[in-house]
């Protein structure tokens, strides 16, 4: 049997790394939204500490703007605060269908 040429050897053994190289980074990629999901939704949800929602209401999500932050509670709400005072800006009702 003749042997190889040099150019397909070199040709299989770069094959060969960027394989293990995208197993790898798939298995990184699945590893790190596993570990980013798996945590509890409420843990995630970084509140001002100096906020305070309404009685028997919970954040979902927090968003920031320039001067104001909004809360998305589990009442349906989107709360609008100032970022200065954390005073009540506007609130908006969710409508869900």
């Amino acid at each position: 049997m003749a042997p190889e040429p040099a150019n397909l050897r070199f040709l299989r053994i770069l094959v060969t790394i960027l394989t293990a190289t995208m197993i790898l980074g798939l298995l990184t990629i699945v590893a790190l939204f596993v570990i980013r999901f798996s945590a509890d939704p409420a843990a995630r949800v970084q509140l001002p500490e100096n906020i305070t929602l309404p009685a028997g209401v919970q954040a979902q999500a927090v968003t920031y703007g320039d001067d104001w932050y909004g809360v998305v509670t589990s009442a349906q709400e989107f709360l609008i605060f100032n970022q200065s005072d954390n005073s009540l800006r506007q609130k908006i009702m969710i409508k869900s269908e």
